[in-house]
């Protein structure tokens, strides 16, 4: 007799400013977004793995680091700045925002997927998580502890605090001048 082992199917969407301004602020490093999808699909059938980004206009310098997501097996969404308005000082403040594109992609594709795995910490998630949970998916979050709402750490069937993963942050560059050691 022979059984068919069903495995998960995970989708994995990725709030890609909230990690990368995360890791910058808090430590000064750089996501490996390659470590996140293996953590996410380890022992899953990838279904879908989207990164959500936000550039500015005629900007090519996040051209490699988009590039680079496709390659790993991201599907890259892409947004434009824009100007949301200028303060009286006359400081532009440029706004870029996924949160109604990242629910609505896991509301399309919750019929095709068994887990979610949301990377980002901001608690405006927090009601589709539990839609989504009342719908019977399991809901995992990997973000920055620190930069995490704690409605969503709660919300969360399992939380990954992205520093605890091996292999989750770049090396730290050396600081701008600052000779290599021979």
């Amino acid at each position: 007799m022979q059984y068919v082992v069903h495995r998960p199917r995970v989708g994995v969407f990725i709030d890609t400013q909230n990690i990368y301004h995360s890791a910058r602020d808090l430590l000064e490093r750089t996501v490996n977004f390659e470590t996140i999808l293996k953590c996410a699909t380890e022992g899953r059938e990838l279904v879908h793995a989207i990164s959500y980004t936000v550039e500015r206009e005629n900007e090519a310098t996040a051209r490699p680091f988009i590039y680079k997501l496709s390659a790993l097996g991201y599907k890259v969404r892409r947004m434009n700045l824009t100007l949301h308005h200028v303060t009286d000082g006359g400081k532009a403040i440029y706004e870029g925002n996924w949160d109604m594109g990242i629910v609505a992609d896991m509301v399309r594709l919750m019929d095709h997927l068994d887990i979610i795995v949301l990377g980002s910490g901001d608690g405006d998630f927090t009601d589709i998580v539990e839609v989504l949970q009342e719908r019977g998916k399991r809901v995992e979050v990997i973000a920055f502890r620190e930069h995490t709402a704690q409605k969503l750490v709660d919300a969360a069937d399992r939380f990954i605090n992205l520093p605890d993963l091996d292999g989750a942050l770049m090396p730290a560059r050396a600081p701008r001048g600052a000779k290599a050691e021979e």
